[in-house]
C-alpha cells in the first residue's frame, strides 16, 4: 500500500500541460514587449487607489508614453467608471481581446467590461481569480508598450500576488495611503508584501493630503499630516509627493473624466503633476539579485528530508534554520527544527515567529506563498536538492539556481 504522505500527485494530461506552457509562453512574450510595469497598491481600501492608478496611466500617456491600465481589481472594478469608458464593448482581433481605447497613447481593460451588467457581482474563487488575471496579461494584445500600470486590489491577498508573480521584470511598486495612522499601518504591512515577493518599492503617494479652500486658498488637514512621508522616511523609501482633496477629483472620476488630463491647473493636478516627474525620471526598476535585509542578520528556513532540501514542502522531516549575516555573506548557526503537526496556516506562523525572513523551496503553491508574504517571508522556489548550507551560500552570493516551481497549484 502507497503511503499517503509519498503519493506523487496525478500528472495533468498531456493536451492540459501543453495548453499551460503554450499560455506561459504567450504570457512572456506579451510582457516582453512592454517596458516597464507599475503596480499600484494599497494596504486597504478607500484610500484613492485606483483614481491615483487612473490618473498615473492619464498623466504618463500625455507625457507621450504609450501607456495600458490594467484593472486587476476583480471584485471592485471602477477603472471604467473614472476613464468614461464603462459599457464600452471588447473586440477580438488576431491576437487576442482588444484593449479599449481611452484617448491618445491609453487603453485599458477591466473585467468591469466584460461582466453583463454594472450592479452584477464577481463571484469567484482564488483559482478562477488568477486565471482570469493571467488572461488579461497573456491574452490582451496589449502591443508594444512603454508602461503597463496595473490597479491591484487593496490589500496583500491572492490578487497582488497573482499580478506580481504574473507580469515579470522590470516592475515596481507605486504604495498609495493617506496622512492617519491606521492606513499607515496597514500600508507597512503592504511594503512588507512587496519586499517578501522582491517587487522593488518606487515610491509612496499620501492622497487626501489635507483639503485646500478654492476660495481662501487655506489648507485644512481633514486626516492629519504627513503620515505618509513620516513612514516613507522611517522604511526608508523615496516619498513621490502629496496629493490633497479637491471637489474636481469626485466631480470628473463621476463623469469619466480623470483631474490628469482636464482639470490641469487644480491643486490636485498640479501636485500629481510633480509625483509624475518624478516617477518619469526614475530609472528602471532592477530584477533583486541579492538578498534584502541588509541592516540586520537573517533567518532562512529550508525544508529537509534525509539531509536535504524536501521537495514536499509541508511533509518534511525538519526545516533546517540557518542564521546569516547578508553584509559578510557568511553563516552564522544552523538549528533543525521538528514541523508542528500539519495543518492550513500553521508553517506561516510557526516560521514567522521564529524570525526566518526567507525560505528555501523546490515548490510551493500559491495560497502558501500569499501566507508566507503576509507574515513577512520572502519565497524562493524552484530550488534544486542540495544540503541546506550550499543552497543559503549561492543564496547570499546572488546565484542561487532556480528551475520550475514543483508545487504549481
Amino acid at each position: 500500500m502507497t503511503d499517503a504522505h509519498t503519493q506523487q500527485p496525478p500528472r495533468p494530461p498531456a493536451d492540459a500541460e501543453a495548453e499551460r506552457l503554450e499560455t506561459e509562453q504567450r504570457l512572456q512574450a506579451r510582457m516582453d514587449r512592454i517596458g516597464r510595469k507599475i503596480l499600484v497598491l494599497s494596504g486597504k481600501g478607500g484610500v484613492g487607489k485606483s483614481t491615483v492608478a487612473a490618473n498615473l496611466a492619464v498623466a504618463l500617456a500625455a507625457a507621450g508614453k504609450t501607456v495600458g491600465l490594467l484593472d486587476a481589481d476583480i471584485h471592485g472594478p471602477s477603472i471604467p467608471h473614472l476613464l468614461g469608458i464603462a459599457g464600452e464593448p471588447v473586440g477580438m482581433g488576431p491576437d487576442g481581446m482588444v484593449p479599449v481605447a481611452v484617448r491618445d497613447n491609453l487603453w485599458a481593460m477591466s473585467i468591469g467590461l466584460l461582466v453583463p451588467g454594472a450592479d452584477d457581482p464577481v463571484i469567484w474563487r482564488g483559482p478562477r481569480k488568477f486565471g482570469a488575471i493571467r488572461q488579461f496579461l497573456a491574452d490582451v494584445a496589449w502591443g508594444r508598450l512603454d508602461t503597463l500600470v496595473v490597479d491591484s486590489p487593496p490589500g496583500t491577498g491572492d490578487e497582488p500576488l497573482s499580478v506580481a508573480q504574473l507580469v515579470g521584470g522590470p516592475a515596481g511598486a507605486i504604495i498609495v495611503t493617506t496622512p492617519q495612522d491606521v492606513a499607515v499601518a496597514d500600508v507597512r504591512r503592504c511594503v512588507g508584501f512587496c519586499r517578501a515577493v522582491v517587487v522593488p518599492i518606487i515610491g509612496v503617494i499620501e492622497n487626501m493630503s489635507g483639503y485646500i479652500c478654492p476660495n481662501c486658498g487655506t489648507k485644512v488637514d481633514l486626516f492629519g499630516a504627513g503620515g505618509g512621508r513620516r513612514m516613507a522616511e522611517d522604511m526608508n523609501l523615496p516619498f513621490l509627493g502629496s496629493v490633497p482633496v479637491d471637489p474636481d477629483i469626485a466631480a470628473g472620476g463621476d463623469r469619466g473624466a480623470p483631474f490628469a488630463g482636464d482639470r490641469p491647473h487644480s491643486p490636485a493636478a498640479e501636485a500629481f503633476a510633480g509625483i509624475v516627474k518624478k516617477i518619469v525620471g526614475k530609472p528602471q526598476p532592477a530584477a533583486i539579485t541579492e538578498p534584502q535585509h541588509k541592516d540586520k542578520h537573517m533567518k532562512i528556513a529550508i525544508p529537509t528530508a534525509s539531509g536535504q532540501l524536501c521537495p514536499h514542502f509541508g511533509h518534511c522531516e525538519k526545516f533546517a534554520v540557518l542564521e546569516a549575516d547578508p553584509e559578510t555573506r557568511k553563516i552564522l548557526g544552523r538549528a533543525d527544527h521538528a514541523p508542528p503537526a500539519h495543518e492550513p496556516g500553521v508553517l506561516p506562523r510557526w516560521l514567522g515567529e521564529m524570525g526566518v525572513n526567507v525560505i528555501l523551496a523546490s515548490g510551493m503553491g500559491m495560497r502558501a506563498q500569499q501566507l508566507f508574504a503576509q507574515n513577512g517571508i520572502e519565497v524562493v522556489v524552484g530550488a534544486a536538492p542540495d544540503v541546506p548550507e550550499t543552497l543559503v551560500e549561492a543564496y547570499l552570493a546572488g546565484n542561487l539556481a532556480t528551475g520550475e516551481n514543483l508545487c504549481d497549484h
